[in-house]
């Protein structure tokens, strides 16, 4: 796999492409939810690509998206992986990913996220924790979670 995080302006076109084809894929048709995918946070966030390192298919992608964006915290959405692909843990590696760019980066802040409720336990595993808040959005249940730096930094030592 070959790994790449870029902020927005520094995308190539084919890159640009590559996201929004797999985010319709995933989100619009595997999904069956028509949404409004260009919301205007992209080009103010990092875009993560991972793309298949023999045929450079893009086959995960994130973004991670700066405090005040999203939420008063910094986020992570359009969490997406290749149908195809699944079986290699894509979905793991973009939040390692996500995880180590934010903690390096962004030195370690509070995470708050709006997570498809059938994955909180995949998000609990990266030390997110429900809120309570649930919702639906595009008709999908959701549940908001937060990552504590400073409590997920005590439970590392």
């Amino acid at each position: 796999m070959e790994i790449r995080i870029t902020p927005f302006e520094s995308l190539s076109l084919i890159d640009f492409h590559d996201i929004i084809a797999l985010r319709i894929a995933v989100f619009v048709v595997e999904q069956n939810c028509p949404y409004q995918d260009l919301d205007g946070k992209d080009i103010k966030s990092f875009q993560v690509m991972v793309r298949d390192a023999q045929t450079k298919t893009m086959i995960g992608t994130a973004r991670i998206l700066p405090a005040g964006i999203s939420y008063q915290e910094v986020s992570i959405g359009r969490v997406a992986s290749h149908p195809d692909y699944r079986d290699q843990k894509v979905g793991h590696v973009l939040m390692k990913t996500c995880m180590e760019f934010i903690d390096k980066e962004m030195q370690n802040p509070d995470i708050r996220i709006s997570a498809q409720s059938y994955l909180c336990k995949f998000y609990a595993q990266y030390g997110f924790v429900s809120t309570g808040k649930e919702y639906l959005e595009d008709d999908i249940p959701h549940t908001e979670m937060f990552y504590s730096a400073k409590k997920n930094a005590e439970l590392k030592k």
